[in-house]
């Protein structure tokens, strides 16, 4: 539940910015436009910025069409603004939300940037989905205010949010990027170690690696395998991970379920080496079979429909789940 008392403690009335206006960037805005800040966009290519400003303004009609904000989307969306240059983004921020390209080089520079300009005690969370803050934080002024805040893709529709502190980091900017995550309606993971990938992609990693070996191997299909997902674990991971998961299905819990299942996944994981990447012919193989299920064309319309399927998720949560 966002809570507007604690935002304004936090952020002591002044705005946050967003670097990076694609997907991510964009999500990212209506989090904290929606929560009751103000939102400075900014991106180094203004037609990625151009194109922000419709998607986030459908993207508020649906949250307000499924419930999820109280307030008309006119409103939210006056809450942010599209600067043009990076100066005038973080000017008088509390907090910068980066989400620019996903390379340790345009990271870089944009931190070496940010360190000339920010105030002494803006925060600064990157959206990296697996690059470490100690590969382009380090040896900053600011880095001791910077970690990673990994979202998923849209974050204001999926909550969890992943924050990995450098090894300079600060831990007060832990804390504070914590109580802030919080107050905007995010569920925070404390990755405590840095490693590649965080949590979420290398959980999510281990699958796909999977995944593809099955069709390589002729085993399954690739709607096969997406209908094992979709139609079986997927029902009970939207609401629970996997160690509740196996807790309650063994009659003694999670110790009893190591014990029965336990050599049979060590035998799955010894039958594994994936020790080469996937390859041409094998990704033409899998491109080939999703045509066949979704054009290139409709790949747009599809994006729209699972962003109304979460929306329509979100909602159900919001009334079932007691811990929201």
């Amino acid at each position: 539940m966002i809570d507007k008392h604690d935002l304004h403690k936090l952020c002591g009335g002044r705005p946050v910015a967003i670097v990076g206006a694609g997907l991510v960037g964009a999500g990212w805005a209506i989090v904290f436009a929606r929560a009751g800040l103000h939102v400075k966009m900014f991106d180094a290519n203004p037609e990625i910025t151009r194109k922000a400003v419709p998607l986030i303004d459908t993207q508020l009609q649906g949250l307000h069409r499924h419930g999820l904000i109280d307030e008309a989307p006119a409103a939210v969306l006056a809450r942010i603004s599209a600067v043009d240059t990076l100066a005038q983004a973080v000017d008088g921020v509390a907090y910068v939300q980066e989400s620019v390209l996903e390379r340790v080089d345009v990271k870089r520079q944009l931190m070496v940037d940010l360190d000339a300009l920010i105030a002494p005690d803006t925060i600064v969370g990157s959206s990296t989905s697996g690059i470490p803050g100690s590969a382009f934080a380090l040896g900053l002024s600011i880095s001791p205010r910077v970690l990673i805040a990994h979202p998923v893709n849209p974050p204001y529709l999926v909550p969890v949010v992943e924050l990995v502190p450098s090894p300079e980091t600060a831990t007060r900017t832990v804390d504070v990027a914590d109580a802030l995550m919080r107050a905007v309606g995010q569920a925070v993971v404390h990755v405590r170690k840095e490693v590649e990938g965080f949590v979420l992609n290398r959980l999510q990693a281990v699958l796909l690696r999977e995944a593809w070996a099955l069709v390589q191997e002729g085993v399954a299909s690739c709607e096969d395998v997406d209908k094992t997902v979709r139609d079986g674990l997927g029902w009970r991971w939207s609401f629970m991970g996997p160690f509740e998961t196996i807790d309650l299905n063994a009659p003694g819990g999670v110790a009893d379920y190591a014990v029965r299942l336990g050599p049979l996944y060590q035998r799955i994981a010894d039958s594994r080496g994936h020790d080469t990447p996937w390859d041409a012919d094998l990704i033409g193989h899998v491109e080939a079979q999703r045509r066949e299920h979704l054009s290139h064309d409709d790949l747009e319309a599809r994006r729209a429909w699972r962003d109304e399927r979460l929306m329509e998720f979100a909602a159900a949560r919001r009334t079932r789940d007691p811990r929201n």
